[in-house]
């Protein structure tokens, strides 16, 4: 379908957070521009892009005359603005377990899944570092808090909260991609074969494969 104005995307493929907007636009077949914005460079974020988000941070979301920042409403904006398959349920019971593993990633998955494990432990050593061993501890605690929450949110479904991806499938998928190649997945994904079963799935999927390249983290 052809849109009046193309979304623009400002961030950098690294990030987990502008990867789970493009996860959203791939999903409903969006085409849109990616401007990208490297908040670890010198100095912080370029002057201009704190005008299209005040504290600094990557995506911020350009459609026509709107400007959005924070991934999880822009995604929202995204799903509902748009045709395409739709990415949160139906049910008031699935739409509100969708926002709690939204909000278990935002608080807690991302904290430990991403910076604990991954940056500490793949990331640091990669470039000659030593790990924070004290951070990794905690992390890993934390992160077996998040795995068994994740778990429980819909049993018995194939993905996060019920029969089709949503919304928190495409949030997480870029922090599961991250985490498992931290050495401290292997055992912690023991304990939780459904989120192994269903991370299989999602790098399945094309979408996956276009949004989720690997390295550094914002």
């Amino acid at each position: 379908m052809t849109y009046a104005h193309r979304p623009i995307v400002y961030g950098a493929r690294y990030s987990v957070y502008v990867q789970a907007l493009l996860l959203c636009l791939e999903e409903k077949q969006v085409p849109y521009d990616l401007v990208e914005v490297d908040v670890f460079a010198d100095g912080g974020a370029p002057s201009e892009h704190l005008s299209r988000h005040p504290f600094g941070r990557i995506p911020a979301f350009e459609h026509g005359a709107l400007r959005l920042y924070e991934t999880a409403p822009i995604c929202r904006y995204v799903d509902e603005a748009f045709d395409g398959p739709a990415l949160q349920p139906a049910t008031a019971a699935a739409r509100a377990r969708m926002g709690q593993a939204i909000s278990i990633a935002d608080n807690y998955a991302y904290r430990s899944l991403v910076w604990g494990l991954y940056v500490e432990t793949v990331e640091k050593p990669a470039r000659g570092d030593r790990p924070d061993e004290s951070l990794v501890a905690a992390a890993h605690e934390q992160a077996a808090t998040c795995l068994g929450a994740l778990q429980q949110l819909a049993p018995e479904a194939p993905w996060l909260v019920g029969d089709a991806p949503t919304l928190a499938d495409l949030h997480l998928a870029p922090m599961f991609t991250l985490f498992l190649q931290a050495p401290a997945a292997v055992d912690l994904m023991k304990d939780a074969p459904r989120l192994r079963r269903w991370f299989d799935g999602m790098r399945e999927r094309p979408s996956v494969r276009r949004a989720c390249p690997s390295p550094r983290t914002a």
